[in-house]
């Protein structure tokens, strides 16, 4: 598969979102009532929640790779042969979102 032909999926979304911004600004303007502001305000909370929770998770992630890179670096200070926990490493996966 060619670059072009990965970058077109992302073209069409670019497209859609334009489009949908664009219609946005053209219709009239329309007041909220207040049953769909508490379901707004409640879909923006949830959705920080999940940003929070993704940012904690992406930072226990990067306390834990620079915990073992710093066990890796104390054992090659001592000496020690750290190729099998490097080979071991190379093994894991990182969870895809």
């Amino acid at each position: 598969m060619n670059d072009e032909s990965k970058q077109e999926p992302d073209r069409e979304l670019g497209k859609r979102i334009a489009g949908l911004i664009q219609s946005i600004g053209q219709r009239p303007e329309k007041q909220a009532t207040a049953e769909e502001l508490q379901k707004l305000k409640a879909a923006a909370d949830r959705l920080d929640q999940m940003l929070k929770a993704a940012a904690n998770a992406d930072q226990q992630a990067l306390k834990n790779a620079a915990d073992r890179l710093d066990r890796l670096l104390m054992d090659l200070r001592k000496g020690k042969d750290v190729t099998s926990a490097l080979k071991r490493g190379r093994g894991r996966q990182e969870p895809t979102r």
